[in-house]
């Protein structure tokens, strides 16, 4: 029976690829040519395109969304109002167009969303049979690609001694790599990746267990060269230590040895490249891996792998083809900065070459950030890849430390190398985009883009050798001013105190506001009257110092703005927790641009000792706001900057409770003269 089962379908698929002769051609002149080059038996790696998505009908429902709610907050940024943020692309491939694929036998590797397209392997006379299927579009090798060259020490290596009592962490060896990117004053500020998930693509991760891994936030790995969730060394294909040490590189925490400068960054990690020595690199892999980290919600990708031609008989990029528009993988990553994320590629270690570019893609990409590298005295490392794109486009983007770069051991849990490459620059740059996202985690891919490479030390005059520099990670926070957050409220109600402050817009008919307060949402009371005459953005407060009902744990609060005609409107309404507060948290000051003066505000625990200082974008002390002992509850201080210039100051909390523990905490915030 099974022999005529075979039988029988080894005549529908000859008598489908001779229907495919007189319908139109689906294989691309690339597959013809690989079929004609190879036995008829011989499984190819390859595109298989569809025409659609299929019914699309399950997919209307009001409640349907293809990716997690973390990627929908993200994309909301690059989204125009009132549109959906996502799109067809995002939408599953059709069941039953892969039902149908399968059914002759074709083994299919990825299913990709973004294309439409399923890589998987296929003989010549699968490839005739699926020409006849009507949903079948096209089918095009898979392009095999070489790996980024790995580079030898080309520096000696020489550390720089961190100064006594300047910064507050112990960066150890690692220092020199941060120091000229200026992140160390960013993390003086409070600011070390907090709030950003972070996708980091490359080889495996061999040795998660070292100690620089130990504080390291990790929510999902997975391996797309072999299909597993484990992306360390084992019986399988790969192997991880260049993965462990530019994981290290960006996001590492060993204080006195290894500190990334994002440190407190959210992980995800696709292991993307087979590392054995004879295997070129499946472009499906870092495609597949982008649009799994997407809809986890990442919102940078940091990706230590350039993809090059591979040598003949293998489909593959040329320098040519480094046009922004050729490389699927590029088109991926593109696409992947549409939809909201900050894409970061090494630019190459294919050195310079007079006449053309030695880029590998997708550092190609319109989109994507190329990193490219130097040394620890600031110059192009010799073996950095240079641009322009065939297009004309300025690459590399930006420049960070690669040669002799610290990075944690593969051989030992509790020790350190160096190692050279912009697989190396990429990784420290993409910790500086998460700082950048960490401070401002309302601006889009190009606007981070954008801050990287306009504060950077090259950018008067970007060239193809060092593209807009080296990164500045202090100047590039503060690069977008925090935009006017306009009608905004907060309020606390602490030991019989009800406590409320909101910020207004610029309106001249303001009459006046009314605080309301309730228990139930239901009944309101008014608690008072604030006058609202005034037509710049101010600060309006309202204190009351009696008891409202201290057995009702929830009080809901509302303002009402009343207009000299009589119409009003509210505000919209909160809710407060009637308790103490139960950690330390800085609140953001209000109002905020501000001028002439602003109030900073904390939730305090318990009874402890307190420091608020206001620092300038440069990093040097402008002011001490406050030093001294607070007790449970709300605190206050305003800043009034009359002798400082107008710009972009932080304010750094230090709380220090009874029982030593120490926390720091530290706000952005936008002085106008």
């Amino acid at each position: 029976m099974k022999n005529r089962i075979i039988i029988v379908l080894s005549v529908i698929m000859l008598s489908s690829a001779l229907a495919a002769q007189q319908s139109s051609e689906k294989l691309t002149p690339l597959m013809k040519s690989r079929i004609a080059d190879n036995s008829q038996d011989t499984k190819h790696l390859v595109w298989i395109y569809f025409t659609d998505k299929g019914d699309l009908s399950v997919y209307k429902q009001a409640d349907y969304t293809p990716v997690s709610q973390k990627s929908l907050e993200r994309r909301k940024k690059v989204t125009a109002p009132g549109a959906l943020p996502y799109d067809e692309t995002d939408l599953p491939l059709s069941a039953v167009y892969i039902s149908r694929i399968e059914q002759c036998g074709i083994q299919i590797k990825h299913r990709s969303r973004w294309f439409n397209a399923v890589s998987a392997y296929a003989t010549a006379a699968q490839l005739q049979y699926i020409q006849t299927l009507p949903f079948v579009k096209l089918a095009d090798p898979v392009v095999l690609l070489k790996k980024l060259t790995r580079i030898e020490e080309d520096a000696p290596v020489t550390f720089m001694k961190q100064p006594d009592n300047v910064y507050v962490f112990n960066y150890g060896s690692s220092f020199a790599q941060l120091n000229q990117m200026k992140v160390p004053e960013v993390h003086n500020l409070g600011f070390t990746g907090q709030g950003v998930i972070v996708a980091v693509m490359d080889a495996g991760f061999n040795r998660l267990s070292h100690e620089s891994f130990n504080t390291m936030n990790i929510i999902a790995k997975w391996d797309f060269v072999n299909n597993d969730p484990g992306v360390g060394d084992s019986s399988d294909m790969g192997s991880g230590s260049h993965g462990t040490q530019t994981l290290s590189t960006i996001g590492g925490f060993k204080e006195g040895s290894l500190i990334g400068p994002a440190f407190s960054s959210t992980y995800i990690l696709a292991k993307t490249e087979n590392t054995d020595s004879e295997t070129p690199v499946e472009e499906d892999n870092w495609i597949a891996a982008a649009e799994w980290a997407d809809s986890l919600g990442a919102q940078v990708f940091s990706t230590s792998l350039g993809y090059i031609g591979f040598d003949s008989p293998y489909p593959s990029y040329t320098w040519q083809t480094m046009d922004g528009n050729t490389a699927r993988i590029t088109i991926g990553a593109d696409l992947a900065v549409k939809k909201g994320i900050v894409v970061l590629n090494s630019a190459g270690n294919e050195g310079t070459h007079s006449t053309h570019n030695t880029l590998g893609a997708p550092s190609d990409g319109d989109s994507v950030i190329a990193v490219g590298a130097v040394s620890s005295s600031g110059t192009r490392s010799s073996f950095s890849s240079v641009g322009n794109t065939v297009d004309g486009r300025t690459k590399p983007d930006i420049m960070a430390m690669g040669s002799s770069v610290v990075v944690a051991s593969t051989y030992s849990n509790t020790t350190y190398s160096t190692s050279s490459g912009t697989s190396f620059s990429c990784p420290l740059a993409a910790g500086v985009a998460a700082l950048v996202l960490s401070v401002n985690p309302t601006l889009t891919p190009m606007q981070v883009r954008d801050a990287l490479r306009n504060t950077a030390n090259n950018a008067s005059n970007p060239n193809r050798e060092m593209g807009w520099g080296i990164v500045n990670a202090l100047s590039a926070i503060s690069y977008f001013v925090t935009p006017v957050e306009g009608w905004t409220m907060r309020g606390s109600y602490i030991s019989g105190t009800l406590f409320l402050e909101w910020q207004t817009t610029s309106e001249s008919n303001n009459y006046g506001f009314e605080p309301e307060y309730s228990f139930d949402r239901i009944n309101w009371t008014t608690a008072g009257f604030i006058e609202g005459s005034g037509t710049t953005i101010q600060l309006r407060e309202y204190r009351s110092n009696f008891a409202l009902n201290t057995s009702s744990r929830k009080i809901f609060v509302r303002v009402k703005q009343i207009d000299f005609g009589g119409s009003f409107r509210y505000l919209p309404e909160i809710e407060i927790d009637n308790t103490l507060p139960a950690e330390f948290s800085l609140l953001q000051n209000y109002p905020n641009p501000f001028n002439p003066s602003t109030r900073i505000s904390a939730n305090i625990p318990e009874s402890g000792n307190l420091t608020v200082e206001i620092f300038n974008v440069t990093g040097e002390r402008a002011a001490v706001l406050y030093s001294g002992s607070v007790t449970p509850g709300q605190f206050t201080a305003d800043f009034t900057p009359t002798e400082l210039p107008a710009g972009i100051y932080f304010a750094r909390a230090v709380f220090q409770g009874l029982e030593g523990n120490t926390i720091s905490q530290s706000l952005k915030m936008t002085y106008l003269k």
